[in-house]
């Protein structure tokens, strides 16, 4: 089932998510709601925050952001993070120009690291150590910003934000223009 994604100045985009019990009833049905809402909205990662809950939880689709571009190695990935941990962020700071489903409109260079490793569980709640880089670990470190209400446009520079102001403010009124299923916050 397609979900609604969360606009910005909800308050649940600010909140620092909770750990998954692996006993959750309902955990395989939110993690395939999220796959399809993801899809539905032609985005590359959506965090639980993004549809309501305060869950640590994200699901990522890395491949379309390989697919235009020669120079990136081919690394990339369709899978779910559970309870995820940030274990390290290393390598090359590197600019990219990032957008948010819960931001819509709205694209600004990040400055990320090219590389970072993450200890989480899968669907299965299979626990892994992974380190992930290129596009990936930009989309992983995205969506890990969220789990901890941490939102792309906390990592530009203040005059950038105040630049933005205006439209983050008609976000939050929910007057932004999207395709997809969108919940505005309630005034």
């Amino acid at each position: 089932m397609v979900l609604p994604i969360v606009a910005y100045g909800d308050e649940v985009l600010r909140r620092v998510a909770d750990n998954i019990s692996p006993d959750n009833p309902l955990l395989s049905n939110l993690i395939d709601n999220m796959f399809e809402t993801m899809d539905a909205s032609k985005g590359v990662g959506l965090a639980a925050p993004q549809i309501g809950h305060s869950v640590r939880l994200f699901v990522v689709d890395s491949n379309k952001m390989y697919e235009d571009d020669d120079h990136q190695k081919k690394e990339g990935i369709r899978d779910v993070f559970i309870n995820a941990r940030l274990l390290a962020e290393e390598g090359d700071y590197w600019d990219y120009e990032e957008g948010c489903l819960s931001i819509p409109g709205i694209r600004e260079n990040v400055s990320r690291r090219s590389s970072v490793t993450l200890e989480y569980y899968d669907r299965h709640f299979q626990k892994h150590v992974k380190t992930f880089r290129g596009y990936t670990a930009r989309v992983i470190q995205h969506e890990y910003d969220h789990l901890e209400g941490i939102l792309f446009i906390d990592h530009i520079s203040p005059f950038r934000k105040r630049l933005l102001k205006r439209k983050l403010e008609e976000i939050a009124a929910g007057k932004a223009k999207v395709e997809y299923k969108m919940r505005f916050p309630r005034r």
